[in-house]
Order: C-alpha cells, then structure tokens, then sequence
C-alpha cells in the first residue's frame, strides 16, 4: 500500500501531466486548418482603451459558413484595431470590412502549409511530452527523498514510481492520440 506523503507526490504529477495536456489541446485549437474555427483568434489581442484585450472581449465571432470568420465589434471604433491585430498576428487571414462587421475569408490549405502545420504540431506534442517527463523526474526524486529522509519504505517508494510510470506512459499516449489526430485533420482536404 502507498503512504499518503507518496500519494500527494503521485497526485501532484497527475497534476502537472494533465495540465501539459490541456495545454496541448487548447494551443492546436489555434491552427487554423482549412475551415473557420473562432478558436483562431484565442491567442490576438486588440488595444482596447490602452489595455490589449482578446478580440473576443471587444466583439461577437461568428461563422456565417464554413469559410468565412465575422466578427461585429460592440463599439464600431474597434473595426480599425481589429483589422490591424488580425494583420498583425500574422494568421494568413485578410480582413476586410463593411463599416460594421470585419471578415475574414479562410484560405484552403496549400500542401506546403499543412505540412508546416503537422510539424508545429508535432514540435508542441513533444514540448508537452518533456513536461510530462519532467514532472515524473521530479515525482521520482521527491520520492527517493522521501525514502531517505522521511522513513518511507523501500517496496512502497518502488511501488509508488511504477504508479507514476504508469501515468506517465498515460498521458504520453494521450498526446500521441492529440497530435495523431490534429495531423489527421490537417491533411483532411
């Protein structure tokens, strides 16, 4: 059976490994894959009164098809500065307007891009999985600290570092999943 200090340690990597795969997730909702996803402008933010705020604070995103992005700011004196943070952040997205609404058409996908993209893609699965290792290093180390200075038991540290083996081989497996399906999306055509 693992004592409770081994079980905080395994908890706290749960944790931090479950943390780097919602991070993954939520970054590759950003790339932009051939159709119109809000998600797009997660990471733009526009100057709003002297403070940059996220576009979708400032106005409503909308997707009236399935290649067109339309955001109607609150305030039409935002239509400029949204106009210009979309440039800005470098999306590959045009915006243009009608005095009221910014739209932006999507581009479909040139072969070159959504290789680009599979390979982003891929850099950020395996950012995600140097933080999942990095936080079963720590577990490891905190557990052997805890063997030593704190009394813990031989076969229950062991036991303990196969439980975060076997959390690790999880969440490595998930990000595979993600990024496995994130590829499969991008070469949809």
């Amino acid at each position: 059976m693992i004592p409770e200090n081994a079980k905080n340690i395994i908890s706290n990597a749960d944790a931090k490994m479950q943390d780097a795969v919602a991070y993954l997730e939520e970054s590759l909702k950003a790339y932009r894959v051939g159709k119109a996803n809000p998600a797009i402008f997660n990471n733009v933010t526009v100057d709003y009164y002297g403070t940059p705020s996220p576009i979708s604070n400032v106005a409503s995103i909308t997707t009236p098809d399935a290649r067109t992005l339309a955001i109607q700011p609150w305030e039409k004196s935002m239509i400029a500065k949204i106009e210009k943070a979309i440039i800005d952040a470098n999306l590959g997205l045009t915006p243009s307007n009608n005095g009221e609404i910014v739209r932006c058409i999507v581009p479909a996908l040139t072969e070159e891009r959504r290789k680009e993209l599979i390979k982003k893609a891929k850099a950020e699965g395996e950012n995600s999985k140097v933080v999942v290792r990095n936080a079963r290093r720590d577990a490891v180390d905190l557990l052997k600290k805890a063997q030593k200075n704190d009394g813990l038991p031989e076969d229950s540290e062991k036991e303990a570092e196969e439980e975060v083996q076997k959390l690790t081989d999880k969440f490595v497996k998930s990000i595979d999943a993600t990024i496995s399906a994130k590829e499969k999306e991008i070469m949809t055509v």
